[in-house]
């Protein structure tokens, strides 16, 4: 049965919310965005609509985030991956992670919030709460647990999380940032498969 008439507008007029906030996040910024562009970016009319369907900004950005990177909504179904193999987990997380790429407003949306989260201590710590801290969390404890059940050999955690991490967010700077001629003909499932093989290699029990 489909959702009543009433939710189905609801959603609809959020999400055409949520397609204008990425545009301006993109070409503004967090800090410089406000209502009235979000309001004209997403043709809904008055500013003030927009508190309908979310707290804040913050609350706005937080949304963009989770609907428009896919390796956040993998995440937040982090705990009934726990017992999953290590290869099937880092896998997925990468593919999800690098499948933010095939979106260019996303990923223009990214240079722009990272610039400016080095610029304004406040704009990153946001972002780190929405982003990088519950994705980095999330590989915290899936390999700290599969150290204990021996999957994966002990070393300090937040050291192996970086060691996997690390090569990813190394395709997509020099793809996307300091572009370099063969990171463009590098496929991402080829970099999440040798970013897994790698770290399994090196971490396996």
């Amino acid at each position: 049965m489909s959702p009543p008439r009433d939710e189905q507008d609801y959603e609809s007029k959020r999400q055409q919310i949520i397609d204008g906030a990425l545009h301006v996040f993109a070409s503004k910024g967090f800090e410089k965005a406000t209502n009235k562009d979000i309001a004209n970016a997403a043709r809904i009319g008055s500013p003030g609509l927009i508190y309908h369907y979310f707290k804040d900004k913050a609350d706005l950005f937080r949304q963009v985030l989770e609907e428009r990177a896919p390796a956040l909504q993998f995440v937040s179904r982090g705990e009934e991956m726990m017992d999953l193999p290590p290869r099937e987990v880092l896998t997925r997380f990468g593919m999800t992670f690098v499948e933010t790429l095939d979106n260019l407003v996303a990923v223009a949306m990214f240079k722009v919030i990272l610039g400016e989260a080095i610029r304004r201590p406040v704009v990153a710590e946001t972002f780190n709460k929405i982003g990088p801290g519950r994705a980095f969390g999330f590989l915290m404890r899936y390999i700290s647990h599969q150290m204990e059940v021996g999957t994966l050999r002990r070393m300090d955690p937040g050291a192996a999380v970086r060691c996997f991490v690390g090569p990813l967010l190394a395709y997509v700077l020099t793809r996307e940032v300091f572009v370099q001629p063969d990171a463009r003909s590098l496929a991402p499932e080829t970099m999440v498969t040798s970013a897994v093989e790698v770290f399994l290699r090196g971490m396996e029990a």
